[in-house]
């Protein structure tokens, strides 16, 4: 992969909320859990080890991917590993719906992730950074599939966009 600008212009502004909110779940459950076997005389230095263990496994469940985006570029940053693509160098867009709708994103330098269009929505500098490499790599030509995927994601966001001004300005 060539060599990219790393300036970190966008991130998700929702995420640090999130992840308080992941660890505070996992330590109430680690917290209860202590309480109610110290109560029922049956805690160990083994049982703690396993309710510490336990919350540690919830909270890297619970703890949502960080994403990220810069000049020509979008990562994703999970507690086991991080996902970059080049947007300036697309070759595919697919989104997948279901119970959890997602963006699958291919570059020509093999990168791939996996993203929740709701954190695009929440994140208006992210989706800049984003529609900004999807117009290089369609003047470019290497987005073969899926340009149509995020005009329609585009006119959806915008949509929400211009509904919470209205609701904020009072007009609706």
């Amino acid at each position: 992969m060539t060599r990219m600008d790393r300036r970190v212009l966008a991130g998700d502004r929702h995420w640090r909320g999130s992840a308080r909110l992941a660890a505070t779940c996992a330590l109430l459950f680690c917290a209860l859990s202590l309480l109610v076997d110290w109560d029922a005389g049956t805690l160990t230095l083994l049982r703690a080890l396993l309710w510490l263990t336990l919350s540690t496994t919830a909270f890297a469940v619970l703890l949502p991917p960080r994403v990220t985006a810069g000049p020509g570029w979008l990562a994703i940053r999970t507690p086991w590993r991080s996902h970059i693509v080049r947007t300036d160098a697309l070759v595919a867009v697919r989104q997948y719906g279901g119970v959890s709708a997602h963006l699958v994103l291919r570059d020509t330098h093999g990168g791939r992730l996996e993203l929740d269009p709701r954190v695009l929505a929440a994140n208006p500098l992210i989706w800049h950074e984003l529609d900004n490499g999807v117009h290089r790599s369609v003047e470019r030509g290497t987005l073969l599939r899926g340009s149509d995927v995020l005009e329609q994601l585009g006119h959806r966001i915008d949509d929400e966009t211009a509904r919470a001004v209205l609701r904020a300005s009072g007009l609706s």
